[in-house]
Order: structure tokens, then sequence, then C-alpha cells
């Protein structure tokens, strides 16, 4: 959709698009005059966001046309980086793909697409990796944050996605609060519940922060990273014991309870004390809380999932919903947050190692067969490597070429050393990007990409949301990212057609979960998937009559403890989170002046008492040390921090904090412990 406004001798025109941070999905209209963006304008009738943005949204424009914006090809010749032509560099690229594939074979190659990118350019680039190299070697960022999600919520739900609308939070009773930050990480969600609040609704906060949201909770636990499963286990408990939780729900539409049961028998809220930090009356005030509410859901983010028992975390909050009966239906469910635009399209479209678009598994001949119709080539019936699996691989030696497209693992993924190991023990490295990254300098070709604002195409949010992403401006660097794809398919010998309305089309036809998804039916507010055909409305709540896989299954679990757990010379748990002005690793952020300056350098929280004892004094510099590095940050004293939990942000990329992180990883969806490791504290002496 775009409006033009005339103005003397100028035209300014007006372009709806989606908001290329958070995974909330927010619409604005970007402003243009002689070709460029000058502002953000929010869109009223948006139905995530309402004419409502966060700090970040209303500076959204800024990165794109900023100065250090890629705008050649590069490749490294003698350890520097020259500048060539679109051709030089996309024939050089092929080359070497068609070498290495043809020397070590098609799963020497691997594939990283982007949570960044369109629907329709994550689907080119993991038909590029299945159709073209011959691999299923293709993941993307949801295996640091949100994979959890797709194998706990798929075991105990049928479906890995959020069950509920945005527009239903105003509305509830109780939202439960766990392993997320909405007012910072999700702000306009966090807007939906601070309308509930007022709304009169309750709200239950467990987090071992006082972020901001806990402080104005009804209730607050504070309980330690890494327990997550002990506290869900012991709310059960009570709810069960005192005949709170829903028998006819259960009885008609779950399996496994009485194995639950077992599990969770002597898991009592007294009996979790020490391990969860929290008192025993404080627990049961919770779920009480919870299960008594008529309208009650329960929000989520990487507080959850970035944990070796990530997996686990979210089958248990799948557990407590499904005791409480508080999903399959109106003014429940579970919501998990997403972290990045389009980390949940980028999931459904089949950027994924064991599936094609809509989870449709690549071990499954019907489904292969009906792929290779379509695409007229023979596929891989393996599964590929995760992300995870990729780096080890290329330490190992069989990885032998990886192309990356919008992620800068050398900042994302856990324990720097290790990733900065596997990229160096690369025979070829190519990188897609709009700035030169810490790992895009790694890289021997460097491919310059185009940003949401140069480029045509969908993204999803988290409410399972299709939207529409428009072009305002040429792409800066002569490409779109769709149409680099296609151009180096095509110098290997495989024509794919690039076209993103087309794309689209494409993407609809083999795929089930939204058969009814064209361009020409998201131009308002989108749709929610399950869209199985053309005229369907959407689907703005899942499992309504049934769950996905039929019965919601009830799955035991046991309290594990973190991969690390403190001790003499570690004494502290190193948490990481987001906050309200950086996003991911700031690679925009950082270049949005109101916002840089707000927040230039990194830091470390530590409680009072804590603090007092190491004798540190507020903003005094400090050295956080782990078993895997170190770094020197200023020291954030505060009483809202648990003692024993140090808390640092990721987003600066000159002070990176996951130099810190343990990679340590969840053995069923493969995604790092990020959120509790081993850490000490020392003074710095200047």
């Amino acid at each position: 959709m775009r409006l033009y406004i005339k103005g003397g001798k100028e035209m300014m025109k007006r372009v709806l698009t989606t908001c290329p941070y958070c995974g909330v999905g927010c619409g604005f209209y970007l402003d243009v005059r002689q070709g460029k963006i000058i502002g953000v304008i929010p869109s009223r009738s948006n139905s995530v966001s309402k004419g409502r943005l966060c700090v970040k949204g209303w500076h959204a424009h800024e990165p794109i046309q900023h100065p250090d914006r890629l705008k050649k090809p590069l490749i490294k010749e003698n350890g520097k980086f020259k500048e060539v032509s679109w051709d030089f560099a996309l024939d050089y690229v092929a080359r070497r793909l068609k070498e290495i594939k043809d020397k070590y074979g098609p799963d020497s190659l691997a594939v990283c697409t982007s949570a960044r990118c369109t629907n329709e350019e994550n689907f080119l680039m993991m038909k590029f990796a299945r159709a073209v190299l011959g691999t299923n070697n293709v993941d993307h960022c949801a295996r640091t944050c949100h994979s959890a999600t797709v194998s706990g919520l798929n075991q105990s739900f049928g479906s890995g996605a959020s069950t509920n609308s945005y527009d239903e939070l105003p509305f509830m009773d109780c939202i439960l609060i766990i392993g997320s930050n909405p007012t910072e990480a999700h702000p306009i969600a966090g807007w939906r519940v601070r309308t509930a609040v007022d709304n009169g609704a309750r709200v239950i906060v467990c987090d071992p922060r006082k972020i901001l949201t806990a402080q104005s909770a009804d209730i607050h636990i504070q309980h330690y990273p890494g327990t997550d499963i002990a506290l869900i286990n012991a709310m059960i408990n009570f709810i069960i014991r005192e005949n709170l939780h829903n028998q006819e729900f259960i009885r008609e539409r779950t399996e496994g309870f009485d194995q639950l049961w077992q599990a969770v028998k002597d898991c009592t809220p007294e009996s979790v004390k020490n391990i969860v930090g929290v008192e025993p009356e404080l627990i049961k005030k919770a779920a009480k809380l919870y299960a008594l509410s008529k309208k009650a859901c329960i929000m989520y983010s990487l507080g959850m999932t970035e944990h070796t028992v990530g997996t686990d975390n979210i089958i248990a909050i799948a557990n407590l919903a499904m005791v409480c009966g508080q999903v399959g239906r109106e003014f429940s469910g579970v919501y998990p947050m997403r972290g990045q635009n389009n980390v949940q399209g980028a999931c459904d479209i089949g950027a994924l190692p064991n599936v094609y678009s809509g989870y449709q598994p690549v071990s499954d001949e019907a489904v292969r067969i009906k792929f290779e119709k379509a695409w007229g080539v023979s596929l891989p019936a393996n599964q590929g490597l995760t992300l995870t699996d990729m780096m080890f691989k290329a330490i190992e030696g069989p990885l032998k070429c990886f192309y990356i497209i919008g992620e800068d693992q050398l900042r994302t993924d856990p324990n720097t050393n290790w990733v900065e190991q596997a990229l160096n023990n690369l025979e070829f490295l190519v990188v897609q990007e709009i700035f030169m990254s810490e790992t895009a300098q790694k890289a021997d070709v460097v491919l310059p990409g185009a940003s949401f604002a140069e480029k045509e195409g969908t993204f999803t949010c988290a409410e399972r949301r299709f939207q529409r992403v428009r072009k305002a401006i040429a792409p800066i660097a002569g490409k779109t990212d769709g149409e680099i794809i296609c151009a180096i398919a095509k110098r290997l010998g495989y024509t794919m057609e690039g076209n993103p309305s087309k794309v689209c089309a494409e993407m609809a036809s083999l795929t089930p979960l939204f058969a009814g998804v064209s361009f020409n039916r998201l131009e308002e507010n989108g749709l929610q998937w399950p869209v199985p055909e053309q005229g369907h409305p959407g689907t703005p709540i899942v499992h309504l009559e049934k769950f996905t896989r039929g019965l919601g299954k009830f799955i035991p679990l046991k309290h594990k403890e973190p991969a690390e757990i403190p001790d003499a010379e570690y004494p502290f748990i190193l948490s990481t989170g987001r906050m309200l002005f950086h996003y991911n690793t700031g690679t925009m952020t950082m270049r949005t002046a109101n916002i840089q300056r707000e927040y230039p350098h990194n830091f470390v929280q530590i409680n009072t008492l804590d603090a007092q004892k190491l004798g540190i004094r507020k903003q005094q510099k400090v050295r956080v040390k782990t078993r895997r590095g170190e770094l020197e940050v200023a020291a954030e004293v505060t009483d809202k921090i648990k003692p024993g939990v140090i808390w640092m942000p990721f987003h600066f990329s000159h002070q990176p904090t996951n130099i810190l992180t343990n990679n340590a990883f969840d053995p069923v969806c493969k995604t790092a412990e990020y959120k509790a490791c081993a850490a000490r504290v020392e003074k710095v002496n200047s």
C-alpha cells in the first residue's frame, strides 16, 4: 500500500510495511522524499500495533541509509577485501560452491538463512540448499532462541507456535509471565499487558530480576535461573492437591495425566524452596491465582528456551496450561514471544534441517516426492545439520563451506572463541549482509544485501500472522537478497522464480498450512495460519476443538541442574537478555544516534549486597569471568536482581557478552544455555 502526497515540486510517498525489529509485527509507513526515507509514521489500522511503536520502531528508518551500508561485493585477497563487480562476485561464489560440492559432496556445504529476511527469501534459500546444493544442511537463528518452542509445544500440542491472538491479551483475568521481559523486549506486547492491568487483570512475573513488569505485578517470583521446571512442577503439585485442576478438560482433551501426577507428587512448594530460592507460600499464591482465573494465559521468551533443558521448560509450561484447561479456547493459551521480526516465518517456511515449508518432514517420502515434482530434481532424504552441529562439523573437518545470510554468528552464538575456531577452519565462507559484521570480516566473499525497506515480501509475526513487507526505495547495493540467491542458482544450472509474489504462490501451493495465503489477501492486516484454502479467514486461535496432535500430551519431567552451577571459583550465576534501547547485536540500533546515546556500552547488573561484599561501587569497572573468557564492563549495582545472580545484555559488538556464555546445548533442540552459567566478578584496579 502506497500513499502519494503532493507538496510543491516534490512528491512524497508513504509506504506501508512491517517493522524489522522484534517478533511482535508492528505496522508503520515509511515516508519517502526524492528517493530518501526521511521518517516513520505508525499505522493506526494495523491490527497488531494499533498506531503505537516502541523507541526502536520510531527510528527504524535510520540504519537503512547509514554511511556504513555495504554497497559493493567484496572478495578477500591476501587477507584484505577488494571491491569487485556483481558478475565477478557471483561467478566466483558459484564456481567455489561447485568445486567444494564436486570434491567433498553436497553435505560438505551448509546454509544459514535469516530471520531478518522475508518468507520468500527464506523459501528461496532453503530451496537453493536442497534443490541446487543437494543438502538439507539449512538452518537459521531460531536454533539459538526458540527452537525449544517448536520441539516442546510440538510434543505437547502438535504445533510449535503461539496458540492465541494478541487481541485477547487486554481481556485476560490473569497473565503469567515467565522468562520474558515484554516491556523491554516486546514493548507493544508489553503495552497490551498494561492495558489488561488497567482492565483489572492480575499479573504474575517469574524472573530473577525485578523487571519493569514485575514492579507493578501482583506476584513476583524471583527464582534462580535454570530452576523453572522445579517451580512449575511445584505449582502443578499444589493445583492438583488442592483440587484446582480442570478435571473435565483433562479427561476429554488430554492423555498422560496419571504419569504427570506421579512425576510431581513429591514436588511440593516446600520441597523446592532451596532449589528455586522462593518461599513456598508465594508459589502457592501464584498457582492458585492462575488456576482459578477464568481467562488466563502464559507469556514466555528466551528466559525459558535458552537452557540445556529448554525443550523440557516449554513442555512444563504446556503441562501447566493443560492441567488448568487454560488452552484451546479464547482468552487463554500460551504465547511464545519471538525475538526477531521473522523468526516465526523462517521456521514456518522450512529454513530448518528436518522439514520443508509448513513443518513437512524431509524424511516423509510422499512429501519429498511432492517437492521433487515441483522443483524438478531429486532431493536428499537425510536430515541435515542444525546450526549447532554445523559448528562442530566445521571444527572436526567434514563441513567445508558455509553460506550465511543476515546473521552474525560471532556475536550471537555462545562461546565466541569456539565459533571463531569453526569459521577459521572452513575452506570457503560467504556472508550476505547489509553491514560489515564481525562474521562478515571472516568471510572470503561478502555480498551486500538489502534492508526490509528495499524489497517486497512477507514477514510472519509471533502470533502466526503473515504481513506484507513493501519496497520503499531501490536496493542500495543494486540487488535484493532473493535476486542474489537466484543469480547464483542460475550460474549453477538451476533456474528459480524470484518474483516475491510468485514465490509466495509457490509456497502456498506446496504447503497445506498456508495454502490460502497470497499477496492480494495480505494487503490490509494479514492472515494468521492455518489458512488451508483461498477464502479462509485465517485462524486466530488454534487447538479449539482438539489439539493438532489429537489429545494434548502430558509429559512428566524432573528438575535438572544447568550444565554449570556456581562453585567457590565461580560463585555467581550469569544470565543474559535484552533491553529496551537495543536489539540483537546492535547492528541497527548502534547506528541510530538517539538510541545509541542512551546505552553506548555494555554493563553487568549485580545485587547491592553482593557488590558490598566485593567492595564494588556503582559504575565501577569490573571484570566478569567465566571458564570461556572475560570482559571488562561497568557495574550496575541494584536491588532489582536476586543475590547470587548477575545479568548482562548481549547487544554490544565491541564488548560481546557471548565471549562468556556456555556452549552447552539442549540435546533435543540444540539451543545453547545462554541464561545460566558459572561466573565471577572482580574489581578492576585503575
